[in-house]
């Protein structure tokens, strides 16, 4: 049986020296900055590093308290998830999502793209208060607050971030988001990208045969028409919003963004849930399969965007390798961190193993 994912070592900084740093780094933009707090969060997530810091500065004469959130690029040692971080990327997408939509996000201090500072580019925004669907454990296996609340709590939740989801689509395209590997249209770019980062990965592992079986098939299945090409978040999923009274009020982690046709990121927001009730199955647990159901999350999308999604059995296998990828550098980390041996096959490294196999085999939905 695959191993259950928990709790895991993300970084081998040091907290003491990363404090120390980070504050002389901020006396640059505010001169009499002092940090009062710091800590990392390992809440969700497994890819930059993010850093909660209370900081106290002078405005209008008045020493104030300010709550900021730090992310930095990971250390290319500690084996991050992808094989380059750009942070100012991040930075402009987030300020431009802030000025043209009404999407949720913390507001943007400061970029510092250098790595000269923390060993890495990193950028500061405003702190928002709010609650997680927590990935460790997973929200749906018991004993959450998403899993306690009501089924009119939960909808709530799920309806309001589809919405986010249709309005974040209906925004300009900035001219940055689209990949720079080859191919005739977003959604080729967009394969393209994932396939040289699964490249990436593979250095370490050797092919992991059934994330190959997994291109192969999007090849023989691609989509006779592609919708047009919007903004995609990339990490479309509940796990990367804060909410208060299950409302989004801040949407985070645009790692993943991209260009490309609106269903990525709807059957991503579907997908990132079957993984958990997959693993929930996996453990015997109920899970939560009323929640986040594919024909309820297509027909509230359709109500928010008037938009007819289509071929979204492809794009969930598209989802299905690309988590994949993400469980072989993050079982490669494991490795690294001494928190399990490399098996004797890379596929073994996939907790999504046995679903994606399903998928491929024309058994899963």
């Amino acid at each position: 049986m695959t191993e259950t994912p928990l709790e895991m070592q993300r970084s081998s900084r040091s907290p003491d020296v990363v404090r120390a740093r980070l504050g002389d780094w901020l006396r640059t933009q505010q001169p009499d900055a002092e940090i009062t707090d710091f800590e990392g969060t390992s809440a969700n997530g497994m890819s930059s590093d993010t850093l909660m810091v209370d900081a106290t500065w002078t405005v209008d004469g008045i020493a104030e308290p300010h709550r900021l959130v730090a992310r930095v690029a990971p250390d290319m040692h500690d084996v991050p998830v992808f094989p380059s971080y750009d942070l100012t990327r991040q930075f402009e997408l987030i300020r431009s999502v802030a000025e043209l939509t009404t999407v949720p996000v913390p507001e943007m201090l400061w970029n510092e793209p250098s790595a000269e500072p923390l060993g890495a580019p990193f950028f500061v925004m405003s702190r928002i208060d709010g609650v997680v669907p927590p990935d460790v454990m997973p929200y749906n296996f018991g004993d959450s607050w998403l899993f306690n609340a009501t089924s009119e709590e939960q909808r709530t939740l799920q309806d309001a971030t589809v919405d986010l989801l249709a309005e974040l689509h209906d925004m300009p395209v900035p001219d940055f988001l689209d990949f720079d590997e080859p191919g005739d249209t977003a959604l080729r770019r967009h394969v393209a990208h994932t396939r040289a980062w699964y490249d990436f990965a593979a250095r370490d592992t050797g092919p992991a045969a059934l994330i190959e079986q997994g291109f192969d098939w999007l090849d023989a299945h691609w989509p006779a028409t592609e919708s047009a090409t919007v903004v995609s978040w990339g990490d479309a999923r509940i796990g990367n919003v804060l909410y208060r009274d299950f409302r989004p009020v801040a949407v985070l982690d645009w790692e993943m963004a991209g260009a490309g046709p609106r269903e990525l990121d709807v059957a991503w927001f579907i997908h990132a849930h079957r993984v958990f009730e997959d693993l929930a199955t996996m453990l015997g647990l109920p899970g939560m399969p009323d929640f986040m159901r594919r024909e309820d999350v297509v027909a509230r999308y359709a109500a928010a965007s008037g938009y007819e999604l289509r071929d979204l059995d492809f794009y969930e296998v598209y989802c299905a390798v690309q988590w994949g990828i993400v469980y072989l550098r993050t079982g490669t980390r494991q490795v690294r961190f001494g928190e399990r041996q490399m098996p004797p096959e890379p596929d073994e490294l996939l907790y999504n193993r046995e679903p994606l196999e399903r998928m491929l085999a024309g058994t899963y939905f």
